[in-house]
């Protein structure tokens, strides 16, 4: 019996040989990653949106697998409804290396949103989506499938921004339409892209790359009517190739975000 299985194994491979048949594998992991991407880029419709908030730091040695996540996420989904803001947090700092970019301002909103999702401790890196979902920032299957879910959504608020510079400052214009009472505005200023060689600390040694860095937010009340006007004073470095403008709106008793828009 051996011998006729081999011979028929034989004569099998013969065939597939002359066919000029072929194989190729591939892993179910791979293949899974490929099916959400193209759902992020719009396989389905949909008119959602996906804000994901990444908190991260220089010296944390977990954050750079998901600083180099978002920033894949972000290159593959360019022009569609997928936003991503990076906060870097300040309480790394006291081991080492101060992240230029952190901010006490963005360790106080992961904190509230600590107390919104219920989620104690903090911790990095950390991705929040629309405000109503955490993540490890690394997890990459669980937040691609987290986005094309989210885009699949209706909002039910708008938002429409305007921004012009004027002598170092950025004058704002918005409006939100069906907003819930309780929601602000938000308004950040966003440093595309930037490198940074550490020297010290968990991540000594090692070249940072960075995407969508938050630099700056402000939060204003939205009115009744939901438009309104501010001026931000803008950073010394800031230009208009190199930066960006976002606002979101978010409901400040649950975290909820609401809608978003860029600056044009």
């Amino acid at each position: 019996m051996k011998t006729t299985w081999r011979l028929i194994l034989f004569i099998s491979l013969l065939v597939i040989a002359e066919s000029g048949s072929s194989f190729k594998f591939s892993g179910p992991l791979a293949t899974s990653n490929k099916m959400q991407t193209k759902k992020m880029l719009g396989e389905k419709n949909g008119k959602g949106f996906a804000v994901l908030e990444l908190f991260t730091s220089e010296g944390c040695s977990s954050c750079p697998p998901a600083d180099k996540l978002l920033a894949k996420i972000h290159r593959e989904t360019e022009g569609k409804p997928i936003y991503i803001l990076a906060y870097h947090v300040d309480y790394w700092n006291r081991l080492g290396w101060k992240d230029i970019y952190s901010s006490a301002e963005f360790s106080e909103r992961q904190v509230q949103y600590g107390h919104w999702l219920n989620v104690s401790p903090i911790y990095t890196p950390q991705v929040i989506l629309n405000g109503k979902t955490q993540f490890i920032g690394s997890e990459e299957s669980a937040i691609r499938h987290a986005v094309s879910e989210q885009l699949l959504t209706n909002p039910v608020v708008t938002l429409t921004i305007q921004a012009v510079t004027e002598g170092g400052q950025l004058k704002v214009k918005y409006q939100a339409v069906h907003a819930a009472n309780g929601s602000i505005v938000l308004i950040a200023i966003i440093l595309k892209a930037a490198q940074t060689k550490v020297e010290r600390g968990e991540n000594a040694g090692l070249l940072l790359s960075h995407v969508q860095i938050v630099r700056k937010l402000e939060s204003v009340r939205l009115s009744a009517t939901g438009e309104g006007n501010t001026v931000i004073a803008l950073p010394k470095e800031f230009d208009a190739n190199n930066w960006e403008v976002l606002a979101l709106v978010q409901n400040q008793n649950n975290g909820e975000i609401l809608a978003v828009a860029k600056a044009m």
